[in-house]
């Protein structure tokens, strides 16, 4: 089953040399810092990679991290920070708020913002994988797990690196509690469509669809709500889309759970159900429309060409047409004036993200490395530091497609 997920840009950085001519005194300190930077060169490149795959990116992105932990960890297992961890400035963009950049000379944002771009990536190659139109069940099964590795890096910087951070978070920026939280509660509710799919592929119990697509409708609204207080010019876009996947998951709730009341003689109240879902189905058909006239970071995507998006409308409009001739035939039930509460809880099915840790220190970090950085050696004159407000340009993505011919509906 196809999937359309929205996707917000990369992250963009300038790039780093770490030549420290002097104070690295050592062959050893030296061959360091020149696998730091082509690792690092190495894991930016994979980012814009469309033939790149998990296994890629996880050794990639483990070599890099396990080389930076150098600057950051004491090796001597004390609460004393590594001296290196404030030697080199680094810059990054932002994924809502355009191409000027946040500058920290600490290592501790490279590791998070670097980090962040990796769990990214993880969504759009899932992003990617679930667009095909002939999606396998193994392929399936790599945009589930993608999507949950995502939300576990998320949710691990979130709790574990970003309160490290000696500059504050600024407000509105990636590495800001309600943007993550968004990032974590999007990949959890995307993953959950996967199941959804699944369990409508293999005829699941209508009752157990109901719960899952009303739980993910809830996940995506909670979502959005989560963005409520941001700049509507940079979060706009991105909460048309969560809003229009949560109504479109309540209109999928109401419809399978009128499967449920009809299969429980209650045709009248399955009617009703069935009203609501067509309800549920017109705003998404609306917002679809509002999501593709929004300007905004993100993907450009035309939703009406999804398969998944196409089949629901039909299938309300079906199972409503059958209601109502059995109700007309055989059941004679008042079809009632409020609709259905929705009071379902999945047991199966739910998304947690996939717990995530760090790499663990690079053998080639020694005490005799660490010690042959001699920062006496630094020069003092700091005019060749980058500027902040400096421009740094953003990575050319595959599946990032320019503004236009963004129109889009659900029929």
């Amino acid at each position: 089953m196809t999937h359309w997920f929205h996707r917000n840009p990369l992250k963009a950085t300038a790039p780093v040399s770490f030549n420290f001519y002097g104070v690295a005194t050592t062959p050893a300190a030296t061959k360091v810092c020149n696998d730091l930077r082509l690792s690092r060169t190495r894991l930016l490149e994979l980012f814009t990679d469309s033939s790149c795959n998990p296994e890629m990116m996880k050794n990639a992105a483990d070599l890099y991290f396990s080389l930076l932990q150098g600057f950051i960890l004491s090796l001597d297992d004390s609460s004393q920070e590594c001296k290196l961890r404030y030697i080199q400035n680094f810059k990054w963009t932002d994924t809502l708020q355009g191409q000027v950049p946040s500058a920290q000379q600490d290592a501790v944002f490279e590791l998070v913002s670097m980090g962040f771009n990796v769990a990214l990536w993880y969504t759009k190659y899932a992003s990617r994988l679930a667009g095909k139109e002939d999606i396998t069940e193994d392929e399936a099964k790599d945009v589930h797990r993608s999507l949950k590795i995502a939300a576990g890096i998320f949710k691990h910087l979130k709790e574990s690196h970003i309160p490290k951070l000696i500059t504050p978070v600024e407000k509105g920026r990636d590495l800001e509690a309600r943007l993550l939280d968004s990032y974590i509660i999007q990949c959890q509710a995307e993953a959950q469509e996967v199941t959804i799919a699944r369990a409508i592929e293999l005829k699941h119990n209508p009752g157990l669809i109901a719960a899952l697509a009303y739980e993910t409708a809830n996940f995506y609204q909670k979502a959005d709500q989560t963005l409520s207080s941001l700049d509507p010019t940079y979060a706009g876009k991105w909460r048309k889309y969560l809003n229009l996947k949560s109504c479109f998951y309540m209109a999928y709730a109401y419809c399978y759970h009128g499967q449920t009341l009809l299969a429980s003689d209650k045709c009248g109240e399955a009617i009703r159900s069935l009203q609501e879902s067509e309800k549920f189905f017109a705003k998404a058909e609306a917002l679809c429309k509002e999501y593709g006239e929004t300007k905004g970071p993100g993907t450009t995507a035309k939703p009406s060409g999804h398969l998944f998006f196409r089949k629901l409308g039909s299938l309300i409009k079906n199972t409503l047409e059958k209601c109502q001739r059995e109700n007309g035939f055989i059941y004679f039930q008042k079809v009632p004036a409020e609709a259905p509460q929705l009071e379902l809880k999945a047991n199966y099915g739910l998304v947690e993200p996939v717990p995530f840790e760090f790499p663990a220190l690079n053998t080639h970090w020694t005490p005799e490395t660490v010690a042959a950085f001699d920062l006496t050696k630094r020069p003092k004159d700091d005019a060749a530091k980058p500027k902040p407000d400096e421009e740094v340009k953003p990575l050319k993505e595959p599946d990032i497609k320019p503004q236009k011919d963004s129109g889009c509906q659900i029929s």
